[in-house]
């Protein structure tokens, strides 16, 4: 493999890294030396992760920690652990996340979608900002969806309490919402001189369980027919979904707030490169959803 050694004494955190999009991440990285932190919440699945990087790539220090990215509680738990023992962290991929799933809300009331794929990677990021900051090349890799075009975000309602209800909609604002804090990531960090890069990446479309596993959607009929031939049909492996992740974290031509996503098929499948985003930037937005996202989670820019 081409530049097999470049991570090398580095330490990764991939949330999520247990299954999936997550675990392949997880095992590309660390096929390029790096030291993986398996963060996910169950911990038979997190330990047979650490068993299998173990096995195929010995040279790293690969564990897990516990992380419950819809409640906050166990966020700042797990990021203290962290500060605690670590002495720095060189790359985080913010890529755990729910898909569909039935209106309902986390252990501090936000919906589902909101409060796992974007508050719970918000304060992670912010609580483990001062290990990146120790770390020269230091970067967020923050995964998104091809969903995010379709979102929009109402202030008013963020936790789906007076609308109807949509799943798909509430998916593809919570996605969208990855991304804006994203960027607002890279512009805070570029004022303050902070040496870290904030990327993104998205998948594509990639046969994973992950409208089945863990906390995510419980289909229809339909929808396991949709989704069952979409995978057979049209579908890339979990590996290639990974393929942008991986990119993103070690492409040395990467700019702050640079997209990574499949190269063909209108970005739903191929080999990994720069992509298109195919909407305006909007700082005035992102601005906003980061001052509301520091108001809910409690969790602040540093001074």
């Amino acid at each position: 493999m081409a530049g097999q050694a470049q991570l090398a004494g580095r330490t990764v955190l991939v949330t999520g890294a247990n299954r999936g999009i997550g675990l392949e991440t997880a095992r590309g990285l660390a096929a390029r030396g790096a030291s993986i932190i398996v963060a996910c919440r169950d911990p038979g699945r997190a330990d047979e992760t650490v068993r299998r990087l173990r096995a195929e790539h010995p040279a790293g220090q690969h564990r897990a920690v516990p992380l419950a990215l819809d409640d906050l509680g166990s966020v700042a738990a797990c990021a203290q652990a962290l500060r605690a023992e670590l002495d720095g962290l060189d790359i985080l991929v913010c890529n755990a996340g729910v898909f569909g799933i039935d209106h309902g809300h986390t252990a501090q009331g936000f919906e589902w979608h909101f409060g796992a794929n974007c508050l719970g990677h918000f304060a992670l990021t912010l609580d483990l900002l001062p290990l990146l900051a120790r770390r020269p090349g230091a970067r967020v890799v923050t995964v998104t969806s091809a969903m995010y075009r379709r979102g929009k975000l109402d202030f008013t309602d963020l936790d789906w309490r007076r609308r109807p209800y949509s799943k798909w909609q509430a998916y593809a604002d919570s996605k969208l919402g990855n991304l804006l804090l994203a960027e607002e990531l890279q512009r805070r960090l570029d004022e303050a001189g902070i040496p870290v890069t904030s990327l993104l990446s998205h998948p594509g479309y990639a046969a994973t369980n992950s409208a089945w596993g863990g906390r995510s959607m419980k289909p229809t009929l339909a929808e396991t027919v949709m989704l069952a031939l979409g995978n057979a049909l049209m579908a890339q492996s979990p590996a290639m979904g990974a393929a942008p992740s991986i990119l993103a974290a070690t492409d040395s031509m990467a700019r702050g707030g640079d997209l990574y996503g499949p190269s063909r098929l209108g970005g739903m499948r191929g080999p990994p490169a720069r992509a298109d985003k195919k909407i305006t930037p909007d700082p005035v937005t992102a601005s906003r959803l980061w001052l509301v996202a520091e108001d809910l989670t409690g969790v602040r820019w540093p001074a």
